[in-house]
């Protein structure tokens, strides 16, 4: 093994770094240490500039990119001005890189054992066997079980977690002293996000330094010994993380810890704009449930999926809840628990092997789909990922002009004024009409994709992870939108999510989802304050927050 650096070694010292891709400056003078052992934390909104500020460190700040700094040193050696080549003898060895996607950072047609010994195939003189030997190993301490397994594996057949495992076994493999780790937790569930922090807190227990790139201010407070938050391109305060979190000097950082969900109440505004119009603290009254029939109940769902070989696997078993109108129903619970499979349930996109749905006082998943088609405005949908939902060629415009379309209607008639009244109604300006979905940053997109479910003037939106992607700003002003549209317009929402901090915020009530059955339900203060099934308190157990 690899000796370790001595305690307080700076393994990463940066001074006056700067970033510009044209005559656009990204990062604008920022310093920068991490020292073996110890975790810093960059946090920011989107486009502040940590992730360029990470991967400038690595050489990879990308195409088109313009790179100076007084000092960048890795572990004492001077890195800049360094060649490609060189660069690469660098990468893996002097620092490790955990991306956020597995998706896209693993390539699908190669086993995980060959991705992570890329690494000590290019850059040591281990025989293959030896090779196998130190990836098993690495698959090993990033907390894979069946390491020999996986070793054949490719990223298609492993859940997200373990995905997320092999990156880090790939980041690990030729035992680094420093790890930058860009995002690592996002989007996964709490109790999958909570191993890989434990993960990340062994390694620092070993002296591996970390420099961690995050959103998450709850995640941030588990693992950071310090902290530095960014704006512009530019760091508007740091300092060691409790005393940072709990008393920050600047504006952003407060913006940022008032947009954090977990433990704000059901009503009350997350993003600044809203505060701003709202007076501080000030809970926006809830209707109580009105005496209609359930905009939505479905009663004992069953579905199975058959898998190769003919056997077939229970995605979800035996699920009832009930929708109120004008209310949010929130469903959580861990990867792979059956909750976006109950999603497509309640839209009628795939048929329940047992079970029903009901829309209103009437028939919905028993319809034939002739027979549904006329319903199906009533009922709107937006995902997590936005940008795969929308077709890359189309701008705004065309999108919005397409879901306004009904039968019977030009698709080619004046739509003008309803677009911009949808946009309008979703708080986006004009100038975006123009503009295609790769253009628009990521909170844009989610609101481009609630005006395009709004379009058809629905009474229940299924919202599937919606918030996910987003950074913890951007996060806060969708779901004061969504909460805002729903006292205006009466919206029933099925609230999906892995993030008990979300549906704590947003939920008048909630159900639990454990391995494809709905194990605990009820108000949403009971559920999060007096949980009584095991699973529950779990998850609420895993879940990050701020200590305070």
């Amino acid at each position: 093994m690899r000796h370790s650096p001595a305690p307080g070694a700076a393994l990463l010292s940066v001074t006056n770094l700067r970033v510009d891709f044209g005559q656009r400056e990204v990062v604008q003078g920022i310093d920068l240490r991490v020292a073996a052992g110890e975790c810093l934390a960059l946090v920011g909104e989107s486009g502040s500039g940590k992730s360029v500020t990470a991967r400038s460190v690595l050489g990879l700040a990308g195409s088109g990119s313009r790179v100076r700094a007084d000092t960048m040193e890795l572990s004492g050696r001077s890195v800049l001005d360094l060649s490609a080549r060189q660069w690469a003898t660098v990468r893996g060895r002097d620092a490790g890189l955990i991306s956020q996607d597995a998706l896209v950072s693993l390539d699908p047609l190669r086993p995980i054992g060959r991705e992570v010994g890329d690494a000590l195939r290019l850059h040591t003189r281990l025989t293959p066997t030896q090779r196998r030997a130190r990836v098993l190993e690495a698959l090993g301490e990033a907390g894979l079980d069946n390491p020999e397994v996986r070793f054949r594996q490719r990223q298609g057949e492993l859940s997200g977690g373990q995905r997320q495992r092999a990156l880090i076994a790939s980041a690990i493999a030729l035992r680094p002293p420093l790890l930058i780790a860009d995002e690592p937790t996002t989007a996964l569930d709490v109790t999958v996000q909570a191993q890989v922090l434990d993960l990340l807190r062994g390694f620092k227990e070993r002296g591996i330094g970390i420099l961690l790139i995050s959103h998450d201010l709850a995640v941030v407070a588990e693992i950071a010994d310090r902290v530095a938050v960014l704006s512009n391109g530019v760091i508007v305060e740091q300092g060691a993380t409790a005393e940072l979190l709990s008393s920050p000097t600047s504006a952003e950082t407060r913006k940022l810890i008032a947009a954090v969900p977990f433990g704000r109440p059901r009503g009350v505004p997350l993003s600044h704009a809203a505060r701003m119009a709202r007076p501080a603290g000030e809970e926006v009254p809830r209707s109580s449930p009105r005496q209609d029939p359930p905009a939505l109940r479905a009663v004992g769902l069953e579905k199975r999926f058959r898998l190769p070989g003919g056997k077939s696997v229970t995605a979800v078993a035996d699920v009832s809840f009930v929708l109120e109108p004008g209310r949010t129903l929130g469903l959580v619970g861990e990867s792979g628990s059956g909750k976006s499979t109950t999603a497509r349930l309640a839209l009628a996109l795939t048929p329940p092997d047992a079970g029903e749905v009901t829309l209103g006082t009437g028939a919905w998943s028993r319809l034939r789909e002739s027979e549904r088609r006329p319903l199906r405005a009533l009922v709107g949908s937006v995902y997590q990922d936005a940008l795969s939902s929308f077709d890359p060629r189309l701008t705004t415009s065309d999108i919005l002009t397409d879901a306004l379309w009904k039968p019977g209607r030009s698709r080619h008639g004046n739509r003008t004024r309803e677009v911009h009244h949808l946009l309008s109604t979703v708080g986006l300006s004009p100038d975006v009409l123009t503009r295609r979905p790769l253009h628009l940053s990521g909170g844009q997109r989610q609101r481009v994709a609630i005006a395009r479910a709004l379009a058809s003037e629905p009474q229940i939106l299924i919202l599937d992870e919606p918030v996910s992607a987003l950074d913890v700003s951007v996060q806060a002003t969708v779901l004061d939108l969504l909460d805002e549209l729903q006292r205006e317009l009466g919206l029933s929402y099925l609230f999906i999510s892995h993030d008990l901090g979300v549906v704590q915020h947003m939920s008048d009530t909630v159900a639990v989802m454990h391995s494809g059955r709905i194990v605990e339900t009820g108000p949403t203060p009971d559920v999060f304050g007096r949980p009584s099934h095991p699973y529950t308190r779990r998850l609420l157990a895993a879940s990050p927050r701020l200590p305070w």
